[in-house]
């Protein structure tokens, strides 16, 4: 990539989930059109929340439309630290609601095997038609966190790996989580990067070592949006 995306910048959050749900949808109806499936990947945490409230009452052939997560704690699905819970109850309601959820949380024993059997879910839906993130204080995407043992291998293009087990607390995250990798990101045909908050604008202001310019360097400058507001 010759040139960084330009930072998009909202008045508020409302207008950062508008413009994130026209994009997704754009994307979504063009493969509906193409190929009639499209593949859908989303994240956790408060942000997106607003999204997916939109993006639930569109209307749209979701019967389908495959959706799955950019990463998730390894926790029961009915926890409320679940962004499976999340997607469950913002965004497959409605008429989104007959849209196929492929959960990254199995019933494996341990973190470890469920990477692997996550991994073997995730790749029939390579590429992903769009894919929203988040992005942590620290720069992580998915559960990519500055300083995790797994870190090198998941920010690597060349790996063949979709999903790794990100394990607790070296030094983050405070549990044991699933995340996809770099390789399962990079190919999409859009990548969104919804945040909010002055320290978030100042880590995609600059051209930094963050786990969200590892990504940003790797997809082509057409690919992604970096949507912004205070």
């Amino acid at each position: 990539m010759t040139e960084r995306p330009a930072l998009e910048v909202f008045e508020n959050p409302q207008g950062a989930a508008d413009a994130a749900c026209a994009a997704i949808v754009e994307r979504l109806r063009a493969a509906l059109i193409d190929r009639g499936a499209a593949n859908l990947c989303v994240t956790g945490g408060s942000t997106p929340g607003p999204v997916y409230d939109r993006l639930s009452q569109v209307d749209l052939d979701w019967s389908h439309v495959s959706i799955t997560l950019s990463d998730e704690r390894w926790v029961d699905t009915a926890s409320a630290d679940s962004n499976a819970r999340l997607v469950r109850e913002r965004l497959l309601v409605g008429p989104a609601a007959a849209a196929r959820f492929v959960c990254l949380k199995g019933d494996e024993t341990d973190p470890v095997h469920g990477a692997w059997a996550a991994d073997l879910k995730v790749a029939p839906l390579q590429p992903f038609d769009a894919v929203l993130l988040g992005m942590g204080d620290d720069g992580h995407i998915c559960s990519l966190f500055p300083g995790n043992p797994v870190l090198e291998q998941g920010l690597d293009p060349a790996a063949a790996r979709l999903v790794l087990h990100t394990p607790a607390g070296r030094p983050a995250p405070a549990q044991d989580r699933v995340t996809l990798t770099l390789p399962a990101l990079i190919h999409a045909g859009l990548i969104l990067i919804l945040t909010s908050g002055q320290p978030k604008r100042v880590i995609l202001e600059r051209d930094g070592d963050e786990p969200v310019h590892h990504l940003i360097r790797a997809v082509n400058r057409g690919d992604i949006r970096l949507l912004w507001s205070a």
